[in-house]
């Protein structure tokens, strides 16, 4: 009769289980907030002139363009990997997701600290006014960074299971028209409005935003559709002696054709 794992060996088997989930929410938790320490001292050597809100507002938008690109170029990789958009994995799929937690944590930070920044170089430093400022002008960027945390991310890692990778890369191709986005609101903030680089970033932008956010979601719909209808098909056709034929127009009418007894063709 099987024994039932002793205490001790469960805890080993948790402590297993949850070290390769430590591994991706530690190198976030350093890369992410690192990251926006080394823009934001190299903004403030390059540009003496601009003021801090310049700096860490600008040090933010990099920040999340990185973390768009890498979330992007997983989205592809994942994408690619998975024939089967149900059951095929890759490990992309859900250790980026561990890597992004840290992502949004931070990014909240950081935008809280632009405001606090903002307050100052207006001298109108007051700790229940900015956070005022920031709940009220960060309102959507805020729910869409709770939403992610306490529903999207349980979804992912939990309980879908081991289904879906697929569509998880799918979601995270969505980052696509960030860096643009991002590169816009710097070209405001340094009054760029006029220049052609920001009229040629407003088209990619307007066309990232068209293909990754509008398309995304039929495309994933007729993913799954066709993947059903593939499923539906029979793989291989039976001979004798267990001997199996791919699946092909040609082979079935000769093998339908022999097995009724009709004339060879």
């Amino acid at each position: 009769m099987r024994s039932r794992p002793s205490h001790a060996e469960g805890a080993e088997r948790g402590g297993r289980a949850r070290a390769p989930m430590l591994l991706p929410l530690a190198w976030g938790s350093l890369f992410f907030p690192g990251l926006f320490g080394v823009c934001t001292w190299g903004l403030r050597r390059a540009r003496p002139a601009w003021t801090h809100h310049d700096c860490v507002m600008i040090s933010t938008r990099l920040v999340s363009s990185v973390q768009a690109v890498l979330a992007t170029g997983s989205g592809i990789i994942v994408i690619r990997s998975c024939s089967d958009v149900i059951t095929d994995r890759h490990w992309l799929a859900r250790e980026y997701v561990w890597f992004l937690i840290p992502y949004m944590i931070y990014d909240t930070y950081a935008m809280y600290l632009c405001e606090w920044y903002r307050a100052g170089d207006q001298s109108s430093r007051h700790s229940l006014t900015i956070f005022r400022n920031f709940l009220s002008k960060n309102r959507l960027m805020i729910t869409h960074h709770v939403f992610i945390l306490l529903v999207l991310v349980p979804i992912a890692q939990k309980l879908r299971g081991e289904l879906g990778d697929f569509f998880v890369g799918c979601i995270f191709t969505a980052e696509l028209s960030t860096p643009f986005v991002s590169l816009g609101r710097i070209l405001i903030q340094l009054n760029q409005q006029h220049t052609l680089l920001y009229k040629v970033n407003g088209i990619l932008t307007l066309t990232t935003f068209f293909l990754c956010r509008i398309l995304l979601f039929p495309f994933m719909y007729w993913s799954y559709g066709r993947q059903q209808g593939l499923s539906a098909l029979p793989h291989s056709f039976p001979l004798q002696c267990g001997q199996c034929l791919p699946h092909r127009a040609t082979d079935l009418l000769v093998l339908s054709a022999v097995q009724k007894g009709s004339p060879a063709l």
